[in-house]
Protein backbone atom coordinates (compact mmCIF):
# COMPACT_ATOMS: atom_id res chain seq x y z
CA UNK A 1 0.00 0.00 0.00
CA UNK A 2 3.00 2.49 1.05
CA UNK A 3 4.48 1.88 -2.59
CA UNK A 4 0.99 2.62 -4.10
CA UNK A 5 0.46 5.41 -2.42
CA UNK A 6 3.39 7.39 -3.28
CA UNK A 7 3.57 6.27 -6.85
CA UNK A 8 -0.22 7.83 -6.81
CA UNK A 9 1.22 10.86 -5.14
CA UNK A 10 3.98 11.22 -8.14
CA UNK A 11 1.32 10.40 -10.98
CA UNK A 12 -0.74 13.48 -9.23
CA UNK A 13 2.34 15.64 -9.27
CA UNK A 14 3.17 14.51 -12.89
CA UNK A 15 -0.57 15.31 -13.99
CA UNK A 16 -0.39 19.05 -12.29
CA UNK A 17 2.67 19.68 -14.12
CA UNK A 18 1.92 18.42 -17.43
CA UNK A 19 -1.45 20.52 -16.75
CA UNK A 20 0.09 23.42 -16.30
CA UNK A 21 3.10 23.31 -19.24
CA UNK A 22 0.90 20.94 -22.07
CA UNK A 23 -2.42 21.62 -23.59
CA UNK A 24 -2.57 17.93 -25.12
CA UNK A 25 -5.73 18.83 -27.37
CA UNK A 26 -6.07 16.71 -30.73
CA UNK A 27 -5.68 19.48 -33.60
CA UNK A 28 -6.86 17.48 -36.38
CA UNK A 29 -9.45 18.17 -38.58
CA UNK A 30 -10.27 15.13 -40.21
CA UNK A 31 -13.87 14.76 -41.03
CA UNK A 32 -15.01 10.55 -41.19
CA UNK A 33 -17.79 10.26 -43.31
CA UNK A 34 -18.26 6.80 -44.30
CA UNK A 35 -15.79 5.64 -42.21
CA UNK A 36 -16.87 2.93 -38.87
CA UNK A 37 -15.47 3.24 -35.48
CA UNK A 38 -15.84 1.14 -32.48
CA UNK A 39 -15.17 2.25 -29.03
CA UNK A 40 -15.03 0.03 -26.07
CA UNK A 41 -16.48 1.56 -23.14
CA UNK A 42 -18.22 4.49 -24.81
CA UNK A 43 -21.18 4.64 -21.93
CA UNK A 44 -19.04 6.71 -19.63
CA UNK A 45 -16.08 9.25 -19.35
CA UNK A 46 -13.00 9.08 -21.62
CA UNK A 47 -14.67 6.58 -23.83
CA UNK A 48 -18.09 8.70 -23.96
CA UNK A 49 -16.14 12.10 -25.09
CA UNK A 50 -14.43 10.08 -27.66
CA UNK A 51 -17.40 8.66 -29.64
CA UNK A 52 -19.12 11.86 -29.12
CA UNK A 53 -16.19 13.32 -30.94
CA UNK A 54 -15.79 10.90 -33.47
CA UNK A 55 -19.51 11.05 -34.55
CA UNK A 56 -19.49 15.00 -34.59
CA UNK A 57 -16.86 14.09 -37.48
CA UNK A 58 -19.13 12.25 -39.03
CA UNK A 59 -18.36 8.24 -38.20
CA UNK A 60 -21.14 5.53 -37.99
CA UNK A 61 -19.95 5.14 -34.27
CA UNK A 62 -20.66 1.87 -31.74
CA UNK A 63 -20.84 2.18 -28.62
CA UNK A 64 -19.53 -1.27 -27.39
CA UNK A 65 -20.79 -1.52 -23.74
CA UNK A 66 -21.32 -3.77 -21.46
CA UNK A 67 -24.58 -1.87 -19.65
CA UNK A 68 -26.58 -1.77 -22.73
CA UNK A 69 -29.43 0.29 -21.07
CA UNK A 70 -26.83 3.30 -20.28
CA UNK A 71 -25.21 3.13 -23.69
CA UNK A 72 -28.41 3.86 -24.90
CA UNK A 73 -28.72 6.63 -22.92
CA UNK A 74 -25.21 8.20 -23.83
CA UNK A 75 -26.29 7.47 -28.01
CA UNK A 76 -29.10 9.37 -27.78
CA UNK A 77 -27.96 12.17 -26.06
CA UNK A 78 -24.75 11.93 -28.60
CA UNK A 79 -27.55 12.00 -31.29
CA UNK A 80 -28.89 15.05 -30.35
CA UNK A 81 -25.81 17.03 -29.43
CA UNK A 82 -23.87 16.01 -33.03
CA UNK A 83 -26.76 15.54 -35.12
CA UNK A 84 -25.57 12.27 -36.19
CA UNK A 85 -28.25 9.56 -35.89
CA UNK A 86 -25.40 6.71 -36.72
CA UNK A 87 -24.67 5.78 -32.95
CA UNK A 88 -25.33 2.36 -32.32
CA UNK A 89 -24.85 0.63 -28.75
CA UNK A 90 -24.29 -2.99 -28.52
CA UNK A 91 -23.43 -5.50 -25.96
CA UNK A 92 -19.86 -6.35 -24.63
CA UNK A 93 -18.99 -7.68 -21.45
CA UNK A 94 -14.91 -7.99 -21.68
CA UNK A 95 -15.01 -10.20 -18.49
CA UNK A 96 -16.70 -12.53 -20.85
CA UNK A 97 -15.26 -14.18 -23.51
CA UNK A 98 -18.40 -15.42 -24.98
CA UNK A 99 -19.66 -12.25 -25.24
CA UNK A 100 -16.85 -10.57 -26.63
CA UNK A 101 -16.84 -13.48 -29.57
CA UNK A 102 -20.55 -12.76 -29.87
CA UNK A 103 -20.30 -8.93 -30.36
CA UNK A 104 -17.78 -9.72 -32.71
CA UNK A 105 -19.70 -11.60 -34.83
CA UNK A 106 -22.61 -9.69 -34.53
CA UNK A 107 -20.49 -6.64 -35.67
CA UNK A 108 -18.67 -9.00 -38.75
CA UNK A 109 -22.30 -9.65 -40.06
CA UNK A 110 -22.87 -6.30 -40.01
CA UNK A 111 -20.58 -4.12 -41.15
CA UNK A 112 -18.48 -4.64 -44.22
CA UNK A 113 -15.11 -2.12 -42.70
CA UNK A 114 -14.10 -1.25 -39.77
CA UNK A 115 -11.78 1.95 -40.05
CA UNK A 116 -10.98 2.73 -35.93
CA UNK A 117 -11.40 0.37 -33.33
CA UNK A 118 -10.45 2.35 -29.67
CA UNK A 119 -9.51 -0.80 -27.01
CA UNK A 120 -11.02 1.97 -24.21
CA UNK A 121 -13.24 0.32 -21.27
CA UNK A 122 -11.01 -0.70 -18.45
CA UNK A 123 -11.37 -1.56 -14.76
CA UNK A 124 -9.23 -0.41 -12.00
CA UNK A 125 -8.02 -1.31 -8.19
CA UNK A 126 -10.93 -3.99 -7.61
CA UNK A 127 -11.19 -6.70 -5.24
CA UNK A 128 -9.57 -9.63 -6.12
CA UNK A 129 -12.07 -11.28 -7.91
CA UNK A 130 -12.22 -13.87 -11.54
CA UNK A 131 -13.76 -13.12 -15.43
CA UNK A 132 -16.63 -15.90 -16.91
CA UNK A 133 -13.03 -17.32 -17.84
CA UNK A 134 -11.64 -17.46 -14.44
CA UNK A 135 -8.90 -15.09 -15.37
CA UNK A 136 -7.97 -12.16 -12.73
CA UNK A 137 -10.49 -9.14 -13.42
CA UNK A 138 -7.35 -6.71 -14.72
CA UNK A 139 -5.86 -9.01 -16.60
CA UNK A 140 -8.92 -10.45 -17.93
CA UNK A 141 -10.46 -7.42 -19.35
CA UNK A 142 -8.08 -4.78 -19.31
CA UNK A 143 -5.90 -6.82 -21.56
CA UNK A 144 -7.13 -10.48 -22.75
CA UNK A 145 -10.73 -9.46 -23.64
CA UNK A 146 -8.92 -6.36 -25.70
CA UNK A 147 -6.47 -9.02 -27.32
CA UNK A 148 -9.35 -11.28 -28.18
CA UNK A 149 -11.80 -8.79 -29.75
CA UNK A 150 -8.76 -7.08 -31.46
CA UNK A 151 -8.08 -10.54 -32.75
CA UNK A 152 -11.71 -11.44 -33.54
CA UNK A 153 -11.79 -7.88 -35.92
CA UNK A 154 -8.46 -7.65 -37.28
CA UNK A 155 -8.87 -9.28 -40.83
CA UNK A 156 -11.56 -6.43 -41.27
CA UNK A 157 -9.37 -3.68 -40.04
CA UNK A 158 -6.78 -5.04 -42.79
CA UNK A 159 -9.76 -5.15 -45.28
CA UNK A 160 -10.83 -1.20 -44.84
CA UNK A 161 -6.77 0.19 -44.22
CA UNK A 162 -5.57 2.39 -43.80
CA UNK A 163 -6.79 1.71 -40.26
CA UNK A 164 -6.12 1.86 -36.81
CA UNK A 165 -5.57 0.82 -33.59
CA UNK A 166 -5.41 3.05 -30.21
CA UNK A 167 -5.06 0.87 -26.77
CA UNK A 168 -5.83 3.47 -24.10
CA UNK A 169 -3.02 2.39 -21.42
CA UNK A 170 -1.83 4.37 -18.33
CA UNK A 171 1.49 6.21 -16.29
CA UNK A 172 0.72 3.53 -13.99
CA UNK A 173 2.92 1.54 -16.49
CA UNK A 174 6.05 2.42 -14.90
CA UNK A 175 4.96 0.01 -12.08
CA UNK A 176 3.84 -2.74 -14.27
CA UNK A 177 5.98 -5.96 -13.95
CA UNK A 178 4.62 -9.26 -15.72
CA UNK A 179 4.90 -11.86 -13.45
CA UNK A 180 4.28 -14.85 -15.90
CA UNK A 181 4.09 -17.30 -12.88
CA UNK A 182 1.63 -15.11 -11.38
CA UNK A 183 -0.64 -13.41 -14.07
CA UNK A 184 -4.15 -14.56 -12.45
CA UNK A 185 -2.67 -13.08 -8.92
CA UNK A 186 -3.26 -16.35 -7.38
CA UNK A 187 0.11 -16.52 -5.34
CA UNK A 188 0.05 -12.86 -4.25
CA UNK A 189 -2.39 -10.02 -5.52
CA UNK A 190 -2.37 -5.83 -4.51
CA UNK A 191 -5.28 -4.20 -6.30
CA UNK A 192 -3.62 -1.25 -7.13
CA UNK A 193 -0.15 -3.10 -8.90
CA UNK A 194 -2.92 -5.54 -10.77
CA UNK A 195 -4.38 -2.49 -12.56
CA UNK A 196 -0.30 -1.32 -13.52
CA UNK A 197 0.38 -4.81 -14.64
CA UNK A 198 -2.58 -5.02 -16.75
CA UNK A 199 -1.47 -1.34 -17.93
CA UNK A 200 2.17 -2.49 -19.26
CA UNK A 201 0.42 -5.69 -20.73
CA UNK A 202 -1.69 -2.81 -22.88
CA UNK A 203 1.80 -1.22 -24.13
CA UNK A 204 3.61 -4.73 -24.89
CA UNK A 205 0.38 -5.88 -26.76
CA UNK A 206 0.60 -2.36 -28.54
CA UNK A 207 4.28 -2.84 -29.34
CA UNK A 208 4.15 -6.59 -30.61
CA UNK A 209 0.80 -5.95 -32.33
CA UNK A 210 2.51 -3.14 -34.40
CA UNK A 211 5.46 -5.26 -35.47
CA UNK A 212 2.95 -8.21 -36.67
CA UNK A 213 0.71 -5.70 -38.50
CA UNK A 214 4.29 -4.18 -40.49
CA UNK A 215 3.03 -3.30 -44.13
CA UNK A 216 -0.51 -4.46 -43.33
CA UNK A 217 -2.35 -0.89 -43.33
CA UNK A 218 -3.11 -1.58 -40.17
CA UNK A 219 -1.32 1.07 -37.48
CA UNK A 220 -1.57 0.52 -33.60
CA UNK A 221 -0.89 3.04 -31.15
CA UNK A 222 -0.72 3.01 -27.02
CA UNK A 223 -1.70 6.04 -24.83
CA UNK A 224 -1.45 7.80 -21.18
CA UNK A 225 -5.43 9.71 -21.14
CA UNK A 226 -3.75 11.55 -18.24
CA UNK A 227 -5.00 11.84 -14.74
CA UNK A 228 -8.89 11.61 -15.19
CA UNK A 229 -12.42 12.18 -13.43
CA UNK A 230 -14.11 9.27 -14.44
CA UNK A 231 -15.86 6.41 -12.99
CA UNK A 232 -12.32 4.35 -12.73
CA UNK A 233 -11.50 4.68 -9.30
CA UNK A 234 -14.87 3.77 -8.18
CA UNK A 235 -14.28 0.59 -6.45
CA UNK A 236 -11.45 2.35 -4.31
CA UNK A 237 -12.72 5.02 -1.49
CA UNK A 238 -9.31 6.06 -1.26
CA UNK A 239 -8.71 7.16 -4.76
CA UNK A 240 -12.01 8.84 -5.05
CA UNK A 241 -11.01 10.88 -2.29
CA UNK A 242 -7.80 11.88 -3.88
CA UNK A 243 -9.53 12.57 -7.04
CA UNK A 244 -11.70 14.92 -5.01
CA UNK A 245 -8.60 16.44 -3.54
CA UNK A 246 -6.69 16.79 -6.43
CA UNK A 247 -10.00 18.00 -8.61
CA UNK A 248 -8.61 21.40 -9.58
CA UNK A 249 -5.54 19.56 -10.99
CA UNK A 250 -7.35 16.15 -12.77
CA UNK A 251 -8.63 16.50 -16.42
CA UNK A 252 -12.10 16.27 -17.66
CA UNK A 253 -13.17 13.67 -19.80
CA UNK A 254 -13.13 15.24 -22.65
CA UNK A 255 -9.58 16.43 -21.91
CA UNK A 256 -8.53 13.33 -21.24
CA UNK A 257 -9.99 11.66 -24.47
CA UNK A 258 -7.63 14.60 -26.71
CA UNK A 259 -4.49 11.69 -27.11
CA UNK A 260 -6.94 8.81 -28.01
CA UNK A 261 -8.64 11.32 -30.52
CA UNK A 262 -4.93 12.05 -31.88
CA UNK A 263 -3.99 9.08 -32.43
CA UNK A 264 -7.14 8.06 -34.08
CA UNK A 265 -7.19 10.83 -36.34
CA UNK A 266 -3.77 12.47 -37.35
CA UNK A 267 -2.74 12.58 -40.63
CA UNK A 268 0.95 11.25 -41.01
CA UNK A 269 1.12 9.62 -37.64
CA UNK A 270 1.79 5.68 -39.42
CA UNK A 271 5.16 5.99 -39.15
CA UNK A 272 5.24 6.30 -35.27
CA UNK A 273 2.74 3.01 -35.11
CA UNK A 274 3.62 0.70 -31.76
CA UNK A 275 4.52 4.37 -30.03
CA UNK A 276 2.91 5.48 -26.09
CA UNK A 277 1.39 8.87 -26.44
CA UNK A 278 0.88 11.28 -23.52
CA UNK A 279 -0.97 14.61 -24.21
CA UNK A 280 -0.92 14.36 -27.77
CA UNK A 281 2.60 13.55 -28.00
CA UNK A 282 4.72 10.22 -28.30
CA UNK A 283 6.38 10.04 -24.67
CA UNK A 284 8.87 7.28 -22.72
CA UNK A 285 7.91 4.21 -21.39
CA UNK A 286 9.39 1.86 -18.93
CA UNK A 287 12.34 -0.62 -19.19
CA UNK A 288 10.08 -3.44 -19.48
CA UNK A 289 7.92 -1.63 -22.07
CA UNK A 290 10.42 -2.02 -24.50
CA UNK A 291 11.50 -5.23 -23.86
CA UNK A 292 10.49 -7.30 -26.93
CA UNK A 293 10.92 -10.75 -25.58
CA UNK A 294 8.40 -10.40 -22.62
CA UNK A 295 6.14 -8.83 -25.53
CA UNK A 296 6.72 -11.56 -27.80
CA UNK A 297 6.13 -14.05 -24.74
CA UNK A 298 3.11 -12.33 -23.67
CA UNK A 299 1.61 -12.28 -27.12
CA UNK A 300 2.36 -16.75 -26.65
CA UNK A 301 0.78 -16.73 -23.20
CA UNK A 302 -2.55 -14.54 -24.59
CA UNK A 303 -2.85 -16.54 -27.27
CA UNK A 304 -2.88 -19.97 -25.17
CA UNK A 305 -5.25 -18.72 -22.37
CA UNK A 306 -7.91 -17.46 -25.24
CA UNK A 307 -7.05 -20.95 -27.20
CA UNK A 308 -6.21 -19.05 -30.49
CA UNK A 309 -3.46 -19.83 -32.65
CA UNK A 310 0.16 -18.81 -32.24
CA UNK A 311 1.36 -17.46 -35.42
Amino acid sequence: MCGWFFFLVYCLSFSVCRKMLSSGVCTSTVQLPGKVVVVTGANTGIGKETAKELAQRGARVYLACRDVEKGELVAKDIQTTTGNQQVLVRKLDLSDTKSIRAFAKGFLAEEKHLHILINNAGVMMCPYSKTADGFEMHIGVNHLGHFLLTHLLLEKLKESAPSRIVNVSSLAHHLGRIHFHNLQGEKFYNAGLAYCHSKLANILFTQELARRLKGSGVTTYSVHPGTVQSELVRHSSFMRWMWWLFSFFIKTPQQGAQTSLHCALTEGLEILSGNHFSDCHVTWVSAQARNETIARRLWDVSCDLLGLPMD
